[in-house]
């Protein structure tokens, strides 16, 4: 292959930045697109981090602006639904001692860190335009764009989330499934004595956390059984989630009377899927979302899609040749970290939903965040 080697980024969310941030470093020349003309720059509440994910961050230069928008906290709290505090358990650093073991933070800042960054390293940016076709040949793939240009590239990375166009149009046939749970979630501000995740077991809901995301603000979450979203309109999502987390003491009583906009309250299914064989069909590959997707019930899914980015951009910069065996080796680098988090993601969940009261929730929690305390 000559160089300059080409790529396309399809999807400008965590995994397509990040790996958009990672070639150029390494002097690639990198398009990168996007469906949303805002760059979901707005988009979701709040992200919890754990310190694998920090340490791709660290590895992307953006660490700094990250631990200073961000609230960093090593332990989680487990109460009971009227508040009382049963537990407190220190996080396992899995990005090692030099990180904290969580930082939450306001997705959306999250987010302008890494457009900033994308910018800052020279990629080309188009938002608003999606590809529509992938010519491939033994060379690199012809894209033709929605709006009737074409470029030619060395390699697409698939990286447009669970609903991956990308996936469908290289004939993986893999579409996220619901786990029979769903979430409600809104920004608000931070009680004063809010320091932590805590998570509250049963009530109304199945889980009702919340995760400090800066010094003045938190996200509060509901977790229940999913139900028919068309059922449920959207200006009636601040009656909705207020009327769950009511049941809860403690800190909540003060984080509800903000859940008053139905505008701020985010409501999704938990979907899990995972691509087995391969994330690659000749020269277009997939990462993050678009290969695999989890619960939160780990906190895991943007570290893994971040972790694949890392791995990706490591793997295509040391080779000289990108060709079929180096994206196999890809997939097979990622599936044996990926699997586990994935199956232990559904399994929290899964017992949660059959009512198993005596199951090993610390156990499973711990034995797969001490995996990642490995490098990807």
């Amino acid at each position: 292959m000559n160089d300059p080697r080409t790529v396309l980024v399809v999807g400008g969310g965590a995994s397509g930045n990040a790996v958009t941030i990672l070639l150029r470093r390494a002097g690639i020349t990198v398009d990168l697109v996007e469906t949303r003309d805002d760059w979901n720059a707005t988009a979701g509440s709040g992200i919890t981090l754990q310190g694998n994910a920090l340490r791709v961050l660290r590895e992307l230069g953006v660490w700094d602006q990250v631990q200073e928008s961000g609230y960093g906290f090593g332990s989680v709290g487990i109460t009971a639904p009227d508040g009382t505090v049963l537990h407190v358990q220190d996080d396992i650093r899995t990005g090692g001692d030099g990180l904290p073991a969580t930082v939450g933070m306001q997705r959306p800042r999250l987010q302008q860190i890494l457009i900033d960054a994308v910018r800052a390293s020279g990629a080309t940016v188009r938002l608003g335009i999606r590809p529509e076709a992938f010519h491939q040949d033994g060379d690199g793939v012809t894209v033709r764009f929605s709006d009737g240009t074409e470029g030619r590239y060395d390699l697409v990375v698939g990286a447009d989330g669970m609903g991956s166009a990308t996936r469908a149009a290289i004939g993986i046939t893999d579409k996220p499934e619901p786990t029979g749970m769903a979430i409600w979630r809104i920004a608000a501000p931070r009680p004063a004595g809010v320091t932590r995740t805590d998570l509250a077991y049963g009530g109304p809901a199945y889980i009702a956390g919340y995760c400090p995301t800066s010094e003045t603000t938190l996200y509060a979450y509901v977790v229940e059984a999913n139900r028919d979203r068309a059922a449920i309109p959207p200006a009636a999502y601040a009656d909705e989630m207020r009327a769950l987390a009511a049941g809860y003491g403690g800190f909540w009583p003060e984080i509800t009377e903000h859940i008053t906009d139905s505008a701020k309250v985010n409501y999704t299914w938990f979907d899990r899927l995972l691509v087995e064989g391969s994330w690659h069909r000749g020269r277009v590959v997939l990462i993050g979302d678009a290969a695999h997707c989890c619960p939160p019930t780990l906190a895991q899914g943007a570290a893994q899609s971040l972790e694949d980015a890392l791995v990706l951009a490591e793997l295509l910069t040391g080779a000289d040749t990108w060709d079929d065996a180096l994206l196999q080796a890809y997939y097979e680098r990622r599936i044996t970290r990926v699997r586990p988090v994935v199956e232990a993601s559904v399994q929290i969940g899964q017992w949660q939903l059959d009512g198993v009261r005596d199951a090993d929730v610390p156990g499973l929690m711990g034995r797969t965040m001490t995996m990642l305390q490995e490098s990807p």
